[in-house]
């Protein structure tokens, strides 16, 4: 159904950076939220899509924010990257979605609610690391992975899903022993972002654990988080919940403690 040859070519087709956006990453990471600003604010579209992202109603501004350095200001340098990483993300975005039931408005949403929640969680782990709090931005990258690979083959899928009640990740490793978080990992690379970001997306699967300590443990929040956000009634609507496997064993040391967090009754 899916060849690791076809894998291979959706990679080799994802665009690097663009030049504003690695200028803007660099300047971040210096810590130059002025520079880095004026420099987000020659991309139209960055602009437009932080313009969009930061006002809605999970960030919790009570006007709306326009000004792109006012933004980078309300943000800081680490949820800047994010937002930058996030909007790289976007790129990768189907015109129209065919496989799950979203669309930009609802992709959006999904971002910010994965991203405002994990800030939450890494204020709660005491943990201030502007490529660990960029690190949720491919979870969202995921899903669009699994679009581009499975759309073209829909009714094979449902059929496949239907006989074997098989989540997406599943498949595409049955069928190439490679999974969506690999993909992802590589697409990291391609975007030379840090190593550490690629290596806590594919514990976050659950199905590969990290020997690190640290990334394990980040890597069983953001599996419980991804969880949690798809089983939202807006993405249980568009199909998401069957998207990965729930591995209850890699997170259950933690689950009350993010049962308490997201104040699950």
């Amino acid at each position: 159904m899916i060849t690791k040859d076809e894998i291979d070519e959706y990679i080799e087709k994802i665009p690097p950076a663009p030049k504003a956006l690695k200028e803007t990453l660099s300047l971040l990471n210096d810590g130059e939220l002025i520079k880095a600003s004026k420099i987000a604010q020659t991309d139209l579209a960055l602009a437009k899509y932080l313009k969009n992202l930061v006002n809605k109603p999970i960030y919790g501004f009570s006007h709306e924010i326009k000004d792109i350095s006012q933004i980078f200001g309300i943000l800081g340098v680490s949820g800047s990257q994010q937002t930058v990483y996030n909007y790289m993300t976007t790129l990768l975005s189907p015109s129209k979605w065919l496989l799950f039931k979203l669309n930009a408005k609802s992709f959006y949403e999904l971002q910010a609610r994965l991203s405002k929640r994990w800030e939450l969680i890494l204020k709660h782990l005491g943990i201030d690391d502007k490529n660990v709090t960029s690190s949720i931005t491919l979870l969202p990258a995921s899903i669009i992975v699994s679009e581009a690979l499975f759309c073209q083959r829909i009714e094979d899928v449902k059929l496949l899903r239907s006989t074997k009640n098989l989540d997406y990740n599943t498949i595409l490793t049955r069928l190439c022993g490679i999974g969506l978080f690999d993909i992802c990992e590589q697409i990291s690379i391609k975007w030379e972002m840090p190593k550490e970001i690629g290596e806590i997306i594919q514990a976050s699967s659950g199905l590969k654990p990290s020997a690190n300590g640290k990334i394990n443990l980040l890597a069983k929040w953001m599996h419980l988080l991804l969880f949690y956000e798809l089983s939202q009634p807006m993405f249980i609507e568009a199909g998401l919940n069957d998207f990965i496997d729930f591995q209850v064993d890699f997170v259950s040391d933690i689950y009350d403690d993010f049962a308490t967090l997201m104040e699950i009754k």
